[in-house]
């Protein structure tokens, strides 16, 4: 995030990783409260964030432009690679833009990118179960 070049204020949530800056556009969090992320969520022109599937479909609900990159096992990120599914998954369907290389992180935020309407399959889900539970308990 310090090498790109960009006047918008800048939020960041970085968890338990040390990270200092002189960017006055930056603000760092180690974490932020549902209420507080919520809404700069919804203040956000552009969401730069990691695979994880709760956080990409509330970006989608809100229609914003997402940047995501998956957290990878290789770096002691996660105990497996399963955000690389969920990130191709989702980048595949043109709900989001995959971030694969971060040198291109600046490219990215300048690519017009207007995402998918985001379309939930829980109805279709919930009646699938619904159907099997009864053709089991039969």
């Amino acid at each position: 995030m310090e090498n790109i070049n960009i006047d918008e204020k800048i939020i960041m949530q970085v968890g338990s990783t040390i990270f200092e800056t002189n960017k006055k556009n930056i603000e760092i969090y180690d974490f932020i409260n549902l209420e507080q992320f919520n809404k700069y969520m919804k203040e956000a022109r552009v969401i730069i964030t990691h695979a994880g599937v709760g956080t990409i479909i509330a970006g989608l609900r809100m229609n914003k432009k997402m940047i995501v990159a998956a957290r990878l096992n290789k770096y002691d990120e996660h105990v497996n690679d399963h955000q690389l599914q969920i990130l191709e998954t989702f980048a595949q369907d043109k709900y989001i833009i995959p971030l694969e290389d971060f040198s291109k992180l600046q490219e990215l935020l300048n690519t017009d990118f207007e995402p998918r309407k985001f379309e939930s399959n829980n109805e279709n889900f919930i009646n699938q179960l619904d159907n099997e539970i009864n053709r089991l308990l039969k």
